[in-house]
């Protein structure tokens, strides 16, 4: 079941495959801080994607993945975990 309001989460996941797309043709392309952007844009489109499906409100408005994941209640593998800290730290001085 989907909310009423605000983006479903298959707009959100159809929007993270998008990003991650481009993040791909960003980073053929030579660009790469901005294919670390778009990378972290994708996760996190996912991740609030998963946040409307599990939790059935709007997912929180932030770009920390570590506080949306913590926010849904899941366990991540380790490697999972350090991933996605790495990709925060480089990813905000792009912004």
């Amino acid at each position: 079941m989907e909310p009423i309001i605000g983006k479903s989460s298959a707009e959100w996941l159809r929007q993270a495959d998008y990003d991650l797309d481009t993040a791909q043709y960003i980073f053929d392309g030579g660009r790469y801080f901005y294919a670390i952007f778009m990378c972290h844009l994708a996760v996190e489109k996912a991740l609030k994607g998963l946040h409307v499906a599990k939790l059935f409100s709007e997912p929180p408005r932030t770009h920390s993945l570590t506080y949306i994941t913590e926010r849904l209640g899941i366990q991540i593998p380790e490697e999972t975990g350090k991933f996605l800290a790495v990709l925060a730290g480089l990813s905000v001085p792009t912004r």
